[in-house]
């Protein structure tokens, strides 16, 4: 089975408003209304931010 690569959602304020030094690229998680949402393209990264704790990041503020 072949897993399509492709960005579902972006953060086009923080490449205009702020400097972007470096990016990575990861995984998540996501519950069922999470999935529906994103195959919706009904995502929003306006106001998010990520944390590290205990070496996981965790995204807040996605809606």
């Amino acid at each position: 089975m072949s897993i399509e690569s492709r960005s579902i959602a972006t953060n086009k304020k923080a490449y205009h408003d702020y400097f972007i030094d470096e990016t990575f690229e990861t995984g998540i998680e996501l519950t069922g209304t999470e999935v529906k949402s994103l195959r919706e393209n009904r995502a929003s990264l306006r106001d998010c931010y990520a944390t590290v704790r205990s070496g996981e990041v965790w995204l807040h503020g996605v809606h």
